[in-house]
């Protein structure tokens, strides 16, 4: 999707009903190589475990229709690159760079297009991010960090003004993420989940990394990989609406941060 130039827009004002209702579907459609690595055999058209690429491209195509120009991406843990595929996929690809930062770099990476691959344990106080961009992803990440506030406040030096950090990860409600997260530590596997995010946690983060929270949905009522309802738009659109109701219990919740 090639947009053309434009003046920087205000900032915009996106709400979670417009992840419910205005955001289209369409595009997970073009998603077949990023279905095949959630559900094999594929057998349906919209799987809810898709919105999370869903929710973080809109949230980049929101900032490239405010900037009016080609956006500088950097995304910490691209895993096998869905990310930058489901972007390109969707016919997205007006994208001045898009850097890739992992642990553990994967093979098929050398032929997914990043712009520049960077080999990095992001959980060491050391690291931190020599360019600025416009768009840091750190998607299903944080929860696999003991301290993902350090984090968030080094990548957040790493942001132009105005720009954003956004990312997603699973829920709880404030009344039982302390407990929650003492106990996924005690039986946490190497690179498992050890961290707990409500969305007052989420607030905060924002706030102690100098940004300011202006979006944030949950996703989801109930998830079930590969059953027929995953057919259904109005199933999708069902589960937007309770998680952009009910962000605490929305399964997983997806949300932007900007300087």
């Amino acid at each position: 999707m090639i947009l053309s130039k434009q003046k920087p827009s205000s900032i915009p004002s996106t709400t979670p009903l417009d992840s419910a209702w205005n955001w289209s579907l369409a595009v997970i459609d073009a998603q077949n190589w990023v279905k095949d690595i959630f559900v094999k055999p594929r057998v349906t058209r919209y799987p809810v475990k898709l919105l999370r690429y869903w929710f973080m491209y809109n949230l980049i195509r929101e900032e490239r229709i405010r900037l009016g120009r080609p956006l500088r991406v950097c995304e910490i843990g691209v895993d096998r690159g869905q990310m930058l595929r489901f972007t390109r996929d969707a016919g997205f690809a007006d994208i001045a760079c898009w850097v890739a930062v992992d642990c553990r770099l994967q093979p098929e990476l050398g032929e997914s297009g990043y712009t520049r691959q960077i080999e990095a344990n992001v959980d060491l106080p050391d690291f931190f991010l020599d360019e600025k961009y416009d768009v840091i992803i750190v998607l299903h990440l944080l929860e696999h960090l003991f301290e993902p506030e350090q984090l968030t406040q080094r990548l957040s030096a790493a942001l132009v003004p105005g720009g954003v950090m956004i990312g997603g990860f699973p829920v709880t409600p404030k009344c039982a993420a302390s407990y929650w997260q003492k106990r996924i530590r005690r039986t946490a596997s190497q690179f498992g989940h050890v961290s707990v995010f409500s969305p007052q946690r989420v607030e905060s983060m924002a706030n102690s990394s100098g940004l300011r929270l202006d979006f944030i949905s949950g996703a989801f009522l109930m998830r079930k990989t590969g059953a027929f309802i995953e057919n259904s738009k109005i199933w999708l659109r069902l589960n937007l609406l309770f998680g952009a109701l009910f962000p605490a219990l929305g399964g997983e919740i997806y949300w932007r941060m900007r300087k």
